[in-house]
């Protein structure tokens, strides 16, 4: 005798096929739960998806935390998960967009360490810019370096070009028709 799939014969999901998927949805709110208010900020989360996660992050009493993500999985089977499932996986990293951006900007800051003249290239692509307060940290860093001190500002210049890199970069030139 040949096994059956009662999925194909039915056509509805069976019903260990419904259990993991809600599984892996309190698997992915319990993911959640873990991010900071910040990250959570990050993502389009849906208003009451949001407060039950931050109601679970307070609960420490174990079985009470169970109940919660139990909750928060029932609350998300009501909702579209991909949207949540893009925005951790950018706060993870796993977005080769992000990573890539991340990169440039790593780029970016090393050339401003090398030669001061990327200030312009920095002013050209974001013109909000604070060169000023950019040129201070670069010498603060270059002076960390020097006194193998910890890179405090090594890590400011890339704070501000992240900040600066969220705004609306201007478009390459273009001409006029």
């Amino acid at each position: 005798m040949q096994e059956e799939d009662f999925t194909e014969s039915t056509g509805r999901p069976s019903k260990t096929k419904k259990k993991e998927a809600m599984h892996e949805l309190q698997d992915l709110g319990a993911e959640l739960v873990e991010l900071s208010v910040g990250q959570l900020k990050k993502i389009k989360l849906p208003e009451n998806i949001y407060d039950a996660v931050r109601a679970c992050q307070k609960i420490t009493a174990h079985g009470a935390r169970r109940r919660q993500l139990q909750y928060l999985g029932k609350l998300m089977r009501s909702t579209e998960d991909e949207p949540i499932r893009a925005g951790l996986a950018l706060i993870r990293g796993e977005s080769s967009a992000e990573t890539a951006r991340l990169h440039r900007l790593e780029r970016t800051r090393q050339r401003l360490l090398d030669d001061e003249n990327t200030l312009t290239d920095i002013a050209a692509s974001w013109p909000g810019a604070d060169l000023q307060h950019l040129r201070q940290l670069r010498r603060n860093a270059l002076k960390e370096q020097e006194g193998n001190k910890p890179p405090k500002n090594f890590r400011a210049i890339f704070q501000v070009l992240q900040e600066l890199d969220g705004q609306p970069a201007t478009p390459p030139e273009e001409s006029d028709e």
